[in-house]
């Protein structure tokens, strides 16, 4: 707590709205809020056929699947950038063949969103993945029994079931994407109105504006603290 009482003991409360209305400020959280939302779509869209197949398969590798998957939640945020360069950047292992047909990635809004995607996907996986894993198969099998059919049995018993656990993982996969810094700023750049999200934003301003980047640090601290009691109430309505 001892931080955070010092950054709120260190604003001027009365320059706070100023601070955090400037025009690059509001580009910055605009950007950040638009690219999150973004990204964690994509989370949803990858992370849910993910967490179901290493929740409800066994096959040789699985836990080398696994550790795949969770690799970004361990690997230096920067490194992933750099991986992300070689692999979408112009002479990159994609980014080439994208680039012969016109389409560039690297340093763009795009850039942004798979930075974001790369480093917020496991914390969708890992809470759906523990959510499958707890509720177990027993209504889907007798769904299946009674000859509902796959698909039917996954959007009428197996989504309403995680339901709280995948809406966790969104939210904290959400609120990654938008403190995401490393990886943005190595695979897609500080272009202001660009790419230049609301964490590369307080760094800049920490060097000019020191006042703005503490208030600007402050509107994260409390989307943190408002997605931290979001996800403890969704898993508090599961039990």
């Amino acid at each position: 707590m001892l931080p955070l009482a010092a950054m709120v003991a260190r604003v001027e409360w009365s320059d706070f709205p100023g601070l955090v209305t400037s025009e690059s400020s509001v580009d910055a959280l605009v950007l950040s809020l638009r690219t999150s939302a973004m990204s964690t779509l994509l989370c949803i869209l990858f992370g849910v056929p993910m967490a179901m197949v290493l929740a409800r398969t066994a096959f040789r590798g699985q836990s080398l699947v696994r550790s795949f998957v969770l690799l970004p939640l361990v690997l230096p945020p920067v490194v992933g950038g750099i991986a992300l360069l070689y692999t979408f950047g112009r002479q990159g292992l994609l980014g080439h063949s994208f680039e012969v047909i016109g389409i560039t990635i690297a340093f763009s809004t795009t850039a942004v969103v798979i930075a974001q995607t790369f480093v917020a996907l496991p914390f969708l996986v890992v809470s759906l993945e523990g959510t499958l894993r707890t509720a177990g198969q027993r209504y889907e099998t007798v769904a299946a029994t009674l000859g509902a059919r796959p698909t039917t049995v996954l959007r009428r018993v197996t989504l309403p079931l995680v339901l709280p656990g995948l809406a966790s993982g969104a939210v904290l996969s959400f609120a990654r994407a938008l403190g995401e810094f490393g990886a943005t700023l190595t695979f897609a750049g500080s272009l202001q109105g660009t790419t230049r999200t609301l964490p590369l934003e307080i760094y800049l301003q920490r060097e000019t504006d020191p006042d703005a980047a503490v208030a600007l640090s402050l509107v994260l601290v409390v989307v943190a603290v408002l997605v931290v009691g979001f996800v403890r109430g969704t898993r508090g309505s599961s039990l």
